[in-house]
């Protein structure tokens, strides 16, 4: 058995991948071929799409890893429906031709709502975006917005010895 698509929204309907804009004019027209991703971003976005609306074909062809192989169908997609995106940060790499996307994708599973939340790599190919791999599962790590202290700095449990000679020994 074979897994179908799910219908496509209408064209006038908001699109599935949270931008302003209806589905024809944003998503839409780049799942069907008319137009390709101009982003990694757009790429993101409108492979979120697809997974909202079961174009699996788009998903295989946008995939660096199976891009150049003939699509096979699969018989079981799973049964999550993709619900909404937040893209978080969308940045160009040190080559004009990579770029990170840091989103999560809500989606439905048996009446809960649960998060993949994802940072991304997309390369760009002869003028057309892939998505490449995943290169973080899970919230972006916290960073720490205190100065780190140095070993030979004053500690700041407030000792008046070294850092080094005081809290440092002992943790």
């Amino acid at each position: 058995m074979t897994a179908s698509p799910r219908a496509l929204p209408s064209a006038s309907s908001p699109c599935p991948c949270g931008r302003p804009q209806t589905f024809a004019a944003c998503c839409g027209s780049i799942l069907a071929g008319e137009r390709p991703a101009a982003s990694a971003e757009d790429l993101m976005r409108s492979r979120f799409t697809a997974h909202a609306v079961g174009d699996y074909r788009y998903l295989h062809r946008t995939y660096l890893e199976t891009a150049r192989r003939p699509y096979v169908e699969e018989s079981d997609h799973g049964d999550l429906a993709w619900t909404r995106l937040v893209i978080h940060h969308h940045e160009n790499g040190p080559r004009p031709d990579r770029a990170t996307v840091d989103f999560s994708a809500y989606f439905e599973d048996q009446g809960q709502e649960g998060v993949l939340q994802e940072k991304s790599e997309f390369h760009r190919i002869d003028g057309v975006w892939y998505y490449a791999r995943t290169l973080r599962t899970g919230p972006e790590p916290i960073k720490s917005t205190h100065p780190k202290v140095g070993r030979n700095d004053p500690c700041p449990c407030g000792s008046g010895r070294k850092y080094k000679q005081c809290c440092l020994k002992v943790a």
